[in-house]
């Protein structure tokens, strides 16, 4: 170890949520370097994130941070308790809120009630509230200002887009000031324009002192990277610096599934002359602020659109409307299947033919919810399962376990299990009732590149299998099926 070293894992067997995820794991980080990690697994690269910040288990090996022994030293002398975590930021992808009363309980219809939503905090006042008391460069002002918060300082937290809500993640860890900045994956969820200012933002905190690690897509490195290691099972595979990286790209990703077993769970809807979504001149206010204004849009049975937009532009509210989660739906002019809303149809026969699934979800399952339990959740649409199932769905939903490979995860608690694992979790749960109307807000969030490519391929196999009307959101081209030949823009308001 050379005396520059920050951090150094050394021979490092590696357990992580119960299992061995690296048998012996090198790294030595070294002051000037800031490092882009890539790999094929998601939960690889979270293992790796979590030993740095001593969160895994190790019984073979050792971890070394000599970055932290000056601060832990004078901390000693002075009688006061500390650790390397109070000079380490971390963004992880599983963030939660807690309302003003310090509980996580908020439900998902939540964040699109004016009245509701003012139960959790301001961005303010959680930026103030869980900044760290210690004086330095990071303040308020300055992370808002670079993180682009400004204007959304006096907002619910909950009506933040998840590109608003990454970007208030990364303001919490600037207020830490740490000297080790961690981030797991943290350009997902962030539309092109954020994702280009990524850079920046790095380059600003690296200006003042800040070491960055990030996870990310092998063909995402941002400016301000200056290493980058492949992450396999047995470790650091490769290491290369910014200017000789090779930047790898990997074709002809198969789909790991029974194919058979796929074809026969699909319901091969046919298309019809049935309108599914009909909205004229709909507008949707919070206060002064106006959210969407004036959509017109008419989506046709066995149609796949595509919703463009800015972080912020309007995305989630207008799925929010077609989901049944916004009660201004009433006052619209809007249809869903034929039927205006507010002419007496329940909440339940609206959700009956969509399936939807967004990332955030698994935020809002009660804490006792299984993957089997999610799953046949969506029998119900249902946050959690709380009926009792038929053997037919009981089947179904082993079905779909077995295709999604979720069987040894079947009894684990959903918010336990690894991201990529979650993302088909809630798949599973938004197919087993054969929707006519799928709905994909960003639904691979937080895979890696691998499992991305999966999961499009496998909405094309459903689309190929299917008549399903299909409304697709996210940031990325490359994840798009390329059945979607429809647009609905909503920076322009323009539909192609």
């Amino acid at each position: 170890m050379t005396s520059n070293t920050l951090l150094q894992v050394e021979n490092a067997q590696v357990h992580y949520l119960g299992k061995v995820t690296f048998q012996r794991l090198n790294f030595t980080w070294q002051e000037g370097q800031h490092w882009a990690i890539i790999g094929d697994s998601g939960r690889e690269l979270t293992a790796f994130l979590e030993t740095l910040r001593g969160s895994t288990h190790l019984p073979q090996g050792k971890i070394s941070r000599p970055f932290s022994e000056s601060y832990t030293s004078n901390k000693a002398k002075e009688g006061s308790v500390s650790s390397f975590r109070d000079l380490m930021a971390y963004v992880s992808q599983q963030y939660r809120f807690r309302n003003k009363s310090n509980l996580q309980n908020f439900y998902f219809q939540q964040r699109f009630n004016s009245s509701e939503s003012d139960e959790a905090a301001t961005v303010r006042e959680y930026l103030t509230e869980n900044s760290s008391a210690g004086a330095g460069y990071w303040n308020l002002e300055n992370v808002s200002e670079l993180l682009r918060l400004t204007t959304l300082l006096d907002e619910s937290i909950l009506k933040l887009s998840n590109g608003e809500t990454r970007r208030l993640s990364l303001a919490l860890g600037l207020l830490s000031h740490p000297l080790i900045y961690l981030m797991d994956q943290p350009m997902t969820g962030l539309d092109q324009e954020s994702r280009l200012a990524f850079g920046d933002f790095l380059k600003t905190i690296i200006e003042q002192g800040i070491h960055v690690l990030i996870t990310t897509s092998a063909h995402e490195i941002p400016d301000g990277i200056t290493h980058i290691a492949n992450l396999d099972t047995g470790g650091i595979s490769e290491t290369w610096t910014k200017e000789n990286y090779p930047n790898i790209k990997k074709e002809n990703t198969e789909i790991p599934w029974d194919l058979s077993l796929l074809e026969k769970l699909i319901n091969p809807i046919s298309p019809s002359s049935e309108i599914v979504i009909e909205m004229k001149d709909v507008s949707i206010r919070y206060g002064e602020k106006s959210i969407l204004n004036g959509i017109n849009w008419k989506v046709e049975s066995g149609e796949r659109w595509l919703i463009k937009g800015k972080n912020g532009s309007g995305k989630s509210t207008l799925i929010s409307l077609l989901i049944g989660e916004n009660p201004q739906a009433y006052s619209q002019n809007f249809w869903l299947f034929g039927r205006k809303r507010g002419t007496g149809e329940s909440i339940w026969e609206l959700k009956k033919p969509i399936g939807f699934v967004a990332p955030e979800l698994v935020r809002f399952f009660p804490a006792n919810q299984t993957v089997r339990k999610v799953i046949l959740s969506g029998f119900f649409d249902t946050m959690g399962l709380f009926k009792k199932t038929t053997l037919e769905q009981d089947s179904k939903a082993q079905d779909w376990m077995r295709l999604f490979k979720l069987e040894s995860f079947a009894d684990l608690l959903i918010q336990r299990i690894p991201l990529e694992q979650q993302r088909w979790t809630l798949m599973a749960r938004a197919l087993i009732k054969d929707p006519k109307l799928l709905i994909l807000d960003e639904a691979s969030q937080g895979m890696d590149a691998l499992q991305r490519a999966i999961f499009r391929k496998t909405i094309e196999k459903i689309c190929d299998l299917s008549g399903i009307t299909l409304i697709y959101v996210s940031h990325y081209s490359e994840d798009i099926p390329h059945q979607v030949n429809r647009i609905l823009n909503l920076d322009t308001n323009l539909q192609k």
